[in-house]
């Protein structure tokens, strides 16, 4: 079997909308396993989640929730925030270290998106064209690294489709349905983390 229950710990009222979507189809779409089970998120701001104290107690908020809900599925608490002028290689491996202290025989990962949730779907631009989410301008050409050029949400509002203004919770759940998770595999490595860490917990 390839079951797996995620808590998720995150950020953002848009991540809090499209993370169930996200981590859906990674798993059915990427990585091919049988079920995921994503419990509602807790959304915490990113001031408290860097934080020690606001971090565990997100985490024992989260295995409350799966202690309510019990299963016999492998469980994961799973912490995603944006890295914006951090460092993921830096501030993931902090982060860990700081959950694994609320209760070590659990099951954690976290991920620090590069460098922040849009820059994934500038990575997978041209499907979200192709869904009619975003035009591209002049001269424009899809970079094959938008996470070393710091392409973020100025760049995907600057193209957003005419006569509309970009929302986080009104159009991240549309367009993470929509995005390419294979050319953002692709160009992101922040979002190829997260795939060997679903990955991994594979049964």
């Amino acid at each position: 079997m390839s079951r797996l229950r995620v808590a998720p710990i995150v950020e953002g009222d848009g991540e809090d909308a499209c993370i169930r979507i996200l981590l859906q189809r990674i798993w059915s779409d990427l990585i091919h396993g049988e079920f995921i089970d994503v419990v509602r998120p807790i959304r915490k701001n990113r001031g408290k989640l860097i934080q020690r104290e606001g971090l565990q107690g997100a985490i024992r908020e989260a295995l409350v929730r799966l202690w309510q809900r019990p299963s016999a599925d492998p469980n994961l608490i799973l912490v995603m925030i944006d890295a914006d002028d951090d460092l993921p290689c830096v501030l993931g491996p902090q982060l860990l270290t700081c959950v694994r202290e609320v209760d070590p025989r659990f099951d954690y990962a976290c991920i620090v998106v590069n460098v922040e949730y849009e820059t994934w779907f500038v990575a997978a631009a041209e499907s979200l064209v192709a869904s009619g989410y975003l035009e591209l301008k002049p001269g424009d050409s899809i970079a094959d690294d938008p996470e070393g050029l710091r392409l973020k949400k100025k760049w995907i509002q600057d193209r957003f489709i005419k006569g509309a203004k970009y929302s986080e919770t009104q159009d991240q759940p549309a367009m993470t349905r929509a995005m390419d998770l294979d050319r953002c595999h692709q160009r992101s490595a922040s979002f190829r983390k997260l795939v060997r860490d679903l990955q991994s917990r594979l049964s």
